[in-house]
């Protein structure tokens, strides 16, 4: 008999996300909420009473395969990411001029599609922290390198993003974005670029005479170390294509072992103490390397993980409902979008590619709907820091080099719905009926 989620299950995700939004504003309890332990408590506190509710109402089996065959991977496929990048240093500190701002953010929106969003983001974070290191005004190239790099860039590929992976297990070929979705990918990397460029040209101009000087006096040719993690991270890229049910049905059988259905989570777990091994010392150190941002991931994406599966279930259950109120494809991408912003984009984007009238999305052509659940998915990740697992990361990372980042209502107020969200509707407007 199918399970039925009350709508009060849903308390608790919306409690872990209130957490997240307020905790940090709040006088003395801020301070308690930085430490990731404390975080890692809390999840504990909302996530245990859940799981331990769908335990007992016969729905071990969703808590088991959202925390085992979504996190795990989830977490796993963002540390190898993490570790593998974080060992590859680009030093240097350029003359943090617009055109050459612009330069790198493209330049991470180029490789997100190829090596992933996390990937990208955590290879040029670090140098562009170093770049505008003696700018005055810093916030806004962090805010628009998470939406550029860290999100938008990552639309050309299955390797770009979770929720495209789990479309291309689906049946969607490996190319098919490559080929319907260039466009859009296009658009809004050059309309997030020129904006991007006309805000710091902005700023720049603004920007105190000392702090110039000091910017041109401290220039820095850069210097690559660490660049055995490249091989790294093709194995990631490799494994990602080729280690799953597709090409080794085994890991797809109705009974197959938990151990051979997490076999690329495995190989991830090996090319992460590769890496390790292999990379000097001195390169993660001239990193400023910390495992303190995918740590921070990992504690509070746990709590989100386990409160989220009833809130997934819910939905499901009332995908007919749903269905009777959403029937175009632009409907669909605002729907998919704002989900995506609040919960994790993979499984939103499952969700509702099981609502498209589509049916079976293999040998599809370009069809709109598929197109639409791919575009809400990624581009909307970047409305909110928990929309896309790398948002946290950058914010962790430009926190620690004493960039003070907005709250997480502040990061929509001032960036995400006045800059990102403009710019999504008009491509939407253009290309998604």
């Amino acid at each position: 008999m199918e399970h039925l989620i009350p709508a009060w299950m849903l308390i608790p995700f919306v409690v872990m996300l209130l957490c997240i939004a307020v905790l940090p504003l709040l006088p003395k309890v801020g301070e308690w909420w930085e430490h990731n332990l404390h975080k890692l408590y809390v999840s504990l506190i909302l996530g245990v009473p859940v799981g331990i509710w769908l335990c007992v109402n016969g729905m071990s089996h969703e808590l088991i395969h959202q925390m085992i065959f979504d996190y795990v991977p989830f977490i796993l496929l963002l540390m190898a990411l993490f570790v593998t990048t974080g060992g590859i240093c680009i030093k240097g500190d350029l003359v943090a001029k617009p055109i050459t701002n612009t330069i790198i953010l493209g330049i991470g929106w180029l490789l997100a599609s190829f090596m992933g969003t996390t990937g990208a983001a955590m290879l040029l974070i670090r140098l562009v922290l170093q770049t505008i290191s003696q700018r005055k005004y810093k916030m806004h190239t962090v805010l628009f390198f998470i939406a550029i790099v860290a999100n938008c860039g990552g639309l050309l590929s299955p390797l770009g993003d979770p929720p495209l992976f789990l479309l291309f297990q689906k049946g969607a070929s490996f190319g098919w974005w490559m080929q319907n979705m260039f466009l859009e990918w296009l658009v809004t990397g050059i309309l997030l670029l020129v904006v991007y460029f006309l805000v710091d040209t902005y700023f720049y101009r603004k920007e105190p005479k000392e702090n110039l000087a000091a910017d041109e006096a401290q220039k820095v040719s850069l210097q690559f170390s660490g660049l055995i993690n490249i091989v790294w991270l093709l194995c990631i890229i490799v494994s990602t294509m080729f280690i799953n049910k597709t090409y080794i049905p085994a890991m797809g059988g109705e009974h197959a072992p938990w151990y051979l259905r997490l076999l690329r989570e495995w190989v991830f777990i090996a090319i992460i103490v590769c890496s390790w091994l292999t990379t000097k010392k001195k390169a993660r150190t001239d990193n400023n390397y910390s495992w303190v941002p995918i740590l921070e991931v990992a504690c509070v994406f746990v709590g989100i993980f386990a409160t989220m599966t009833p809130a997934l279930m819910f939905l499901e259950q009332m995908k007919e409902t749903i269905q009777g109120f959403i029937s175009q494809p632009w409907q669909y991408v605002y729907c998919t979008g704002v989900l995506s912003a609040f919960l994790d984009n993979a499984p939103t984007a499952m969700v509702f590619n099981s609502m498209a009238p589509y049916g079976d999305i293999v040998g599809l052509a370009a069809d709109p709907f598929l197109k639409a659940i791919s575009m809400g998915a990624v581009f909307f990740g970047a409305l909110t820091y928990i929309g896309n697992g790398p948002n946290f990361m950058v914010k962790s990372i430009a926190e620690q080099e004493g960039i003070k980042m907005p709250s997480f209502f502040g990061y929509m107020a001032k960036f995400s719905l006045v800059v990102c969200l403009p710019i999504y509707v008009i491509v939407q407007l253009i290309f998604i009926a």
